[in-house]
């Protein structure tokens, strides 16, 4: 006897992207207050960032652009919108986070792990209502859906040669500080998120 699978209302859509992407926000703000960089996408927005001086928000959703044609083609048109609206949604809030809410001093490796605990924690709450955040995670969730290969350890390959970029503008103890954050965000992605632990659509 096959089970129907239980469908998220767009109700619950909508609570999922609004979290989600809230929390990575707030791993962006300690990221930022302690002068650490993430793996994927974000993590070469804040590399630019912190290179060139220009906004983490407008580096990020600029980066994304190109990856939208692939989420369209393997993805969908619901994944893909719900990306967009991510994406869109995680650049408002970096932007706004910093008027309302300012952090100081943050020892590193505490805001590394915080970091790496709230991103993943908001990345478990899109990819569970058909979202990413862009750039390497569409392909890191059309790779598990499709090949089973587990979004957590494509992400992590990736962050090696962002960290490698990285380098090059931030010192070894900060890298190894913001290397360990990047290993705990996806070491949550990778043991939580199975589709044969949560079915929901």
């Amino acid at each position: 006897m096959q089970l129907s699978v239980p469908r998220h209302s767009l109700l619950d859509d909508a609570q999922g992207l609004i979290v989600g992407t809230l929390l990575v926000a707030i791993s962006v703000q300690l990221l930022s207050a302690a002068g650490l960089v993430t793996g994927q996408i974000a993590g070469l927005a804040l590399v630019a960032s912190y290179a060139s001086g220009w906004s983490f928000g407008a580096v990020f959703f600029a980066l994304n652009l190109p990856f939208y044609l692939l989420a369209l083609r393997r993805m969908g048109r619901a994944f893909t919108l719900k990306t967009l609206a991510a994406v869109g949604l995680l650049s408002l809030f970096t932007e706004t986070l910093p008027h309302v809410m300012s952090l100081g001093p943050v020892q590193p490796l505490a805001a590394a792990i915080l970091a790496g605990v709230t991103a993943g924690a908001g990345l478990l709450a899109l990819f569970r209502h058909g979202a990413s955040l862009g750039g390497v995670g569409i392909v890191a969730v059309w790779l598990q859906d499709r090949h089973g290969i587990r979004a957590g350890w494509v992400q992590l390959g990736f962050d090696a040669a962002v960290f490698a970029l990285a380098a090059a503008v931030i010192a070894p103890l900060t890298l190894l500080w913001s290397l360990i954050g990047a290993v705990v965000l996806n070491v949550i992605i990778a043991t939580n998120h199975r589709r044969d632990r949560y079915i929901a659509r």
